[in-house]
């Protein structure tokens, strides 16, 4: 359960492909195989690691070793040399993850600042480059700045960050099975197939996990991390009401009109594709 509480802390990078959607040279009905297959890839990536470390390190080395997977390379080519070469790969991975969160962070921020649901300077776009400037400063000196604090510090923010991972999982879920009864006619470029029993199993599923991390568990959060937890909640709560106190009711009045134009289309989608719906 322990480890359990730290998985969806691995998986949130994908969450960076439908943020930076529309950067994507792909169809609508491809970007959703490709989150899928980028999934599915991952998960056999993952299961190939702990696998190969768990056949090449026995377990009393394992249970003395500080970086179980450098030292199981190590056995497995039988020199340090791979070890080490393991660990660089696994620094440029880190890096390759930061790249991800500036992407997807950015995008977020900016995307919500339009909206008015966040303070308008984090949706200022570079004159030369068009990029948000501000909401990548931002996002960029934390990710410069956490691992600073150490790797205590980290462990902290993997499970509290994990259990706001989960809730938005669990958002997710409910507004995909909200719009399959709600909208049962809707334009959906890419189709899940059983769709409401995937949603229902992935709500049972999400609360489930929601569950590892209350007290009373044995994965439950420590006291350090629920203060994380809620010193987020309180910061974006302070975030969205100065926002919306420097522009009331704004952000509603955009997200009808997108809704009005969102159903607009999909109605003329229906009159010119009957045969699809």
């Amino acid at each position: 359960m322990t480890v359990m509480v730290m998985v969806p802390f691995l998986f949130v990078g994908f969450d960076v492909i439908p943020q930076a959607a529309e950067e994507i040279n792909l169809s609508r009905p491809n970007i959703g195989k490709f989150l899928i297959v980028s999934i599915i890839i991952a998960v056999l990536w993952y299961v190939a690691v702990a696998w190969s470390v768990g056949k090449t390190l026995p377990l009393l080395q394992a249970q003395d070793s500080t970086l179980a997977t450098a030292d199981a390379m190590t056995n497995a080519w039988n020199g340090k040399w791979a070890g080490t070469l393991l660990v660089i790969g696994g620094v440029l991975g880190i890096l390759s993850s930061w790249n991800a969160f500036l992407i997807g962070g950015s995008r977020l921020l900016y995307a919500m600042g339009k909206t008015h649901m966040l303070p308008q300077f984090l949706c200022k776009l570079h004159p030369k480059y068009n990029t948000p400037v501000n909401a990548i400063l931002l996002i960029g000196g934390l990710a410069t700045l956490a691992p600073l604090f150490g790797r205590k510090m980290l462990v902290w923010i993997v499970d509290a960050g994990g259990f706001g991972i989960v809730i938005a999982y669990t958002c997710v879920a409910l507004s995909f099975l909200v719009l399959h009864y709600r909208e049962p006619d809707m334009v959906r470029p890419f189709r899940v197939p059983a769709g409401k029993l995937v949603g229902i199993i992935t709500i049972i599923l999400s609360l489930g996990m929601l569950a590892l991390y209350l007290p009373g568990m044995p994965s439950a959060l420590v006291a350090i991390e629920w203060w994380i937890f809620l010193g987020w909640i309180v910061l974006g709560g302070v975030l969205y009401g100065y926002a919306t106190m420097k522009n009331p009711g704004k952000s509603k009045d955009i997200m009808d009109h997108e809704l009005r134009e969102l159903k607009t289309a999909n109605q003329q989608w229906l009159k010119e594709n009957p045969y699809k719906k």
